[in-house]
């Protein structure tokens, strides 16, 4: 079996069981595994990020519930689909730490794919810092934010500046 595979099963499976899964009850018992992509060689990236100046003003991210977060724009890389280039930002927590968040909606956004956009960070596979100025992007973990699974939570909305209008056909597919 794949990583990613493996992955997807661990995922599909701390939702139908784990505690802390976003799920309801209700959810659980009907649940039968998340829709994904198949996956998607040509967006499995190795990218340079031009790194932004830390002197920079947080940006104050919009969430699902109207509240703010603050975030730092830490650095954009571009990379190309369909042919087309495109340009995303990667942003930090507010002090400038290693956590790493890539947040983006794309023309699947409300078709195949949750509306409010997908997340990539760096607490799961899919968005790895290799050295200074490179990162290893993989679409293929792209995941839904758990405001897609329930409004009890509040999610990041993605910044204009990361709305792609190229289909990211790449990672998880909306809830049903």
């Amino acid at each position: 079996m794949s990583n990613l595979r493996r992955f997807r099963a661990e995922i599909d499976d701390f939702l139908a069981h784990h505690p802390q899964s976003p799920l309801d009850e209700t959810q659980r018992e009907q649940f039968r595994g998340l829709a994904y992509y198949t996956e998607n060689r040509e967006l499995r990236l190795t990218v340079a990020v031009a790194r932004l100046p830390e002197t920079e003003a947080l940006l104050p991210m919009q969430t699902s519930t109207g509240d703010v977060r603050p975030y730092r724009r830490w650095g954009r890389f571009t990379f190309k689909v369909g042919g087309q280039a495109v340009t995303l930002t990667i942003y930090s927590d507010p002090y400038g730490g290693e956590d790493f968040f890539l947040p983006f909606k794309d023309a699947t956004n409300g078709k195949e794919t949750y509306g409010a956009g997908r997340y990539l960070d760096n607490h799961r596979p899919g968005l790895a810092r290799l050295d200074e100025t490179h990162f290893e992007i993989d679409f293929n973990y792209a995941y839904n934010p758990y405001c897609a699974y329930s409004p009890r939570y509040s999610c990041p909305l993605p910044p204009h500046e990361n709305w792609l209008a190229v289909p990211i056909e790449a990672g998880e597919k909306a809830f049903a």
